[in-house]
């Protein structure tokens, strides 16, 4: 026989014979397979769940949340505490970054500068700490409570259409299975995105993501260690989706060719809207049906950007597709369109002569020239070794002229309000003097740092022969900035607070 024990969230079953306590079932979880292997992760069942653990007894591996005591024999029982950690999505994505900040971009609003600049200078920089990666490494994170008491840490294989969970406690990564019915989370049409459920109360809500049926939402269960999917949009996705402040919206191919899907954020309310083109600078070929960006939103618009041009649509007005001018190619590996002084968006390009700096949003827009590559996004950008600090076609300033052999790629802005002295993790290629699409494409680079850059700048790793450096992907997880690539086999930490 077993007694029922209720508690606001759970259901929880305890033997008479034994006074062991099994979880029955929970918000936002299914059935639990406790004996066959939930039994195993007590620990982090209890963490998830905000339940109790034995301090200093055995009656039991798990108590119902609330329990202070064993019943059995009145020992005082651990109840873990779980302290507000900040959520990831990656950079710029569900933020609340102000409003002359382009959301979509690798800016984070995360208090992160304090922590890594206080860090005491080393001769052999190293990091904190490490992750191992997860088994499929091509993939993108997500760190939230998703509902339940504690942050967990999420990483999709969108190309595999695999969801791994980390567990903290095990030090594992579990694959979650998918429950009868589940659409595919594979995605590879176009640079991935996904719309977190940041106001959900749902326990298990992860978020709005791109499938292979269309756009479904999310829906985890860490305990069984499943997921289930809830459709929003049937149909063949162009690109991920975006959002604006009370709309989402995808590009389509439909018969009509590429179109965009807008909807209220809960999916409702839907609507299909044909793009239009801006005069002759819309171009005559068909809009592309993938290979888009991860949409960016800014002064009220979503931008998607693409080798042959971009679409930007402000809520109200049709979707406009803008071509690139003739002859003109940008270069979107290079990090992303970059802010001037007056707010516009510009994109770095090549026009078979030089760079240049086009500005994003209108028909036939201005054109800056430049001498040289330029790398970086927002207002953290590089020119060479040397950091460039008004208007992105402006000089960059050169402190130190030993950095003219070097390359800075930055990875992650990290908004602190002023534009001379933008702070961010950024990789320096050491004595490179080479081609930029190179050193991004084909390359092995010999040597890397790792460094954050700010009021106080920190090295804080050395890389020997990386390849591909812009798929290096910094994150945000448990008060540590982490940073991974899918050639390794840990992830890289350290601890967002002054190392003693």
């Amino acid at each position: 026989m077993a007694t029922r024990w209720e508690t606001a969230r759970s259901v929880w079953l305890e033997d008479e014979r034994s006074g062991q306590f099994e979880l029955a079932e929970s918000a936002g979880l299914g059935a639990v397979d406790w004996r066959g292997g939930a039994a195993g992760r007590a620990a982090d069942v209890a963490h998830l769940l905000g339940a109790s653990l034995p301090a200093a007894c055995a009656h039991s591996l798990i108590y119902p949340e609330g329990f202070a005591f064993c019943p059995e024999c009145g020992k005082a029982l651990a109840r873990p505490a779980a302290p507000p950690r900040p959520e990831w999505w990656g950079a710029g994505v569900g933020e609340a970054l102000p409003k002359h900040v382009p959301q979509g971009l690798p800016v984070t609003a995360l208090a992160l500068a304090a922590g890594l600049e206080s860090r005491a200078a080393a001769l052999a920089p190293k990091p904190d700490l490490a992750l191992p990666a997860a088994p499929n490494a091509i993939c993108v994170f997500a760190a939230a409570n998703f509902g339940f008491a504690v942050q967990r840490l999420l990483a999709l294989a969108y190309t595999r259409n695999v969801l791994q969970y980390w567990d903290p406690v095990a030090r594992l990564w579990h694959v979650m299975a998918p429950q009868e019915g589940a659409a595919s989370l594979q995605f590879a049409t176009a640079d991935y995105g996904w719309l977190p459920a940041v106001a959900s109360t749902r326990p298990g809500d992860v978020a709005i993501v791109p499938a292979a049926t269309g756009l479904v939402r999310l829906l985890i269960d860490p305990v069984g260690e499943t997921y289930r999917t809830e459709p929003v949009f049937d149909g063949v996705l162009a690109s991920a989706p975006g959002a604006t402040r009370r709309q989402i919206a995808c590009l389509v191919a439909g018969a009509a060719g590429t179109c965009l899907w807008t909807a209220s954020p809960d999916g409702a309310d839907p609507e299909v809207l044909l793009c239009e083109r801006e005069g002759d600078a819309g171009g005559s070929g068909p809009i592309p049906a993938g290979g888009w960006s991860r949409p960016l939103y800014y002064d009220g618009k979503l931008i998607w950007l693409h080798d042959a041009g971009h679409l930007v649509w402000l809520p109200g007005a049709p979707p406009q597709w803008l071509a690139w001018p003739d002859g003109w190619a940008p270069r979107l590996n290079f990090g992303g369109p970059v802010q001037s002084r007056d707010g516009r968006l510009w994109l770095i390009g090549h026009d078979g002569q030089a760079y240049s700096f086009l500005e994003l949003g209108v028909a036939r827009g201005q054109i800056e020239a430049i001498a040289g590559a330029r790398l970086g996004f927002g207002t953290l950008l590089y020119r060479r070794g040397h950091p460039v600090l008004n208007d992105p076609w402006d000089t960059e300033t050169v402190e130190d002229q030993s950095e003219n052999e070097s390359l800075v790629l930055p990875l992650l802005q990290n908004f602190n309000g002023v534009r001379n002295q933008p702070a961010g993790l950024v990789l320096r290629f050491e004595h490179y003097t080479g081609r930029v699409e190179s050193a991004l494409d084909s390359l092995v680079i010999q040597k890397t740092s790792v460094e954050w850059i700010g009021q106080r700048n920190v090295r804080l790793d050395d890389i020997i022969r990386l390849a591909r450096p812009a798929e290096c992907q910094p994150f945000v997880y448990d008060n540590c900035l982490w940073l991974h690539h899918p050639d390794w086999n840990r992830i890289r930490g350290w601890r967002l607070k002054a190392v003693s």
